[in-house]
């Protein structure tokens, strides 16, 4: 194994019992790597030139653990859909944290592994659809520029498990900055352990916020922190049009990276209240409600820390209010911003927000698809009648009047805006087209769909499929959990 040039610290371990319980991935009866990274792997400084495809089945399916990893669940709680829970990895192990040669620490994590103590009655294991479905957009994610976990393999673990029917079983192997979770918090703070609480601050902030470690307000700062990542991070989401699906506080990192991909999609025609996750029926999570559910989650974040900003509870509950009723301006902020890059606006005018809702409705009420609408105002693929109507021409003439204010060319508006418009996404129906064929063993369409994914901002030579949303149908599309 130590040809692999793993380089295992494994500090999580290291905290006292309430923070996780040491176990080890549980066997898999005959794993068959389906899918590797070998670039992430690269990046990582890890090397698995010379580890055949059954050592790799082996070492990414828990069976053969490298010799420094410390395996173990993590424990965290969860508002789930609005109703707090005691949760905890109940399918995931913590293979270690990994160093790169930079000092980057990395946690390893296998998803699907067998049961812990936190399993509540599950099976601890997963099915190869979800698992791929999480690899795929993960690396979407990553490549379009947004802070992520990120997919290193899936294995098969030759091993059936019970769903609705009889399923293929795998096992995903995630890469995290850290599995620190706004529900890492909560579920230390439901044990009204102080001391745990200080300590879970501190590492938080020695492994995400460094530059706080010498702060005499660290609680408070934290919180400010971690509000501003979440902020930058949904403005991305709304910027490509991704839908979480999820957002339940167990699966906010405090790292500001997206995690948990269940039944994440992403939106083709615009509308603000767009909801694909079978298991959101009142549309909780749509996509113009993810900034206000960050603020929620955030809310949940600080009541955690709030005996730990001052010792007047009155005073540091003020100070954690005034904290996250800033929020709205801080989105607002970024989101317009946001907004003007996709437009290749440059400085500000007073009438931009009024620019961007108009072409918002428009949007919304023609039906428009997202992703091309801005693909047509930087001249790519402009064939669509949709956008020949005299109301669409109305708002070109005014976007054209405001882009003049720019002082710049017309070239560095485009560069502008191909920085921050994807050409493409992860169109829905490509990948259940990818899912379906993948259950049937052929990965064909996977690896196609994953190789254009890397290069989501350049102008590609590939056809049409890929760029055009799902033919209209009366059929709803709906993503699953997965778990």
């Amino acid at each position: 194994m130590d040809k692999v040039n793993w380089k295992f610290d494994n500090t999580y371990s290291k905290l006292s019992k309430s923070f996780r319980e040491l176990i080890k991935p549980t066997p898999v009866h005959k794993p068959e790597i389906i899918i590797f990274n070998y670039q992430l792997a690269k990046d990582l400084n890890l090397d698995f030139s010379k580890v055949s495809n059954d050592e790799l089945s082996n070492i990414f399916s828990g069976n053969d653990l490298p010799k420094e990893s410390q395996t173990l669940a993590q424990a965290y709680a969860g508002h789930q859909f609005g109703h707090f829970t005691m949760l905890g990895d109940g399918r995931a192990v913590l293979l270690g944290e990994h160093l790169d040669s930079k000092k980057n620490r990395y946690d390893i994590q296998f998803k699907g592994s067998g049961r812990t103590s936190f399993s509540r009655g599950g099976d601890g294991r997963a099915a190869l659809g979800p698992m791929l479905r999480e690899y795929l957009i993960s690396e979407a994610i990553h490549s379009l520029n947004i802070p992520t976990t990120r997919s290193l393999a899936v294995v098969k673990t030759g091993e059936k498990v019970v769903r609705e029917n009889l399923l293929e079983g795998a096992i995903l192997t995630r890469i995290a900055s850290s599995h620190i979770r706004v529900g890492t918090f909560q579920y230390i703070a439901a044990t009204q352990n102080i001391e745990n609480l200080n300590t879970l601050v501190d590492y938080t902030i020695n492994r995400h916020y460094p530059e706080l470690i010498s702060s005499k307000f660290k609680a408070y700062d934290l919180l400010n922190k971690v509000i501003e990542r979440q902020c930058s991070l949904v403005t991305n989401w709304m910027r490509v049009g991704f839908i979480h699906g999820v957002m339940n506080t167990d699966n906010m990192s405090v790292s500001g990276e997206t995690i948990d991909y269940g039944p994440c999609a992403f939106m083709d025609y615009y509308d603000p209240k767009t909801v694909f996750s079978s298991i959101d029926k009142f549309g909780r999570y749509a996509f113009s409600n993810q900034p206000p559910i960050t603020k929620w989650n955030l809310a949940r974040f600080a009541e955690c820390i709030v005996p730990l900003i001052d010792k007047s509870e009155d005073y540091a509950i003020k100070l954690a209010t005034d904290l996250i009723d800033n929020f709205q301006n801080i989105y607002e902020e970024k989101w317009l911003k946001m907004m003007r890059n996709k437009l290749g606006l440059f400085g500000e005018d007073k009438n931009d927000k009024k620019l961007i809702t108009d072409l918002l409705d428009w949007m919304k009420k023609n039906k428009a698809d997202y992703t091309n609408t801005f693909c047509h105002l930087m001249d790519i693929r402009s064939n669509d009648d949709i956008y020949k109507k005299t109301n669409f021409l109305a708002w070109i003439d005014k976007w054209k009047k405001r882009s003049d204010l720019n002082n710049s060319s017309k070239e560095n508006q485009i560069k502008l805006m191909k920085l921050n418009n994807p050409i493409v996404i992860p169109r829905n129906h490509k990948v259940e087209e990818a899912l379906t064929d993948a259950d049937k063993g052929n990965l064909d369409k996977i690896m196609k769909l994953l190789n254009i994914l890397k290069d989501p901002y350049s102008s590609q030579d590939i056809t049409s499929e890929y760029h055009l949303p799902a033919p209209k149908s009366s059929k709803k599309y709906q993503t699953f959990c997965g778990t």
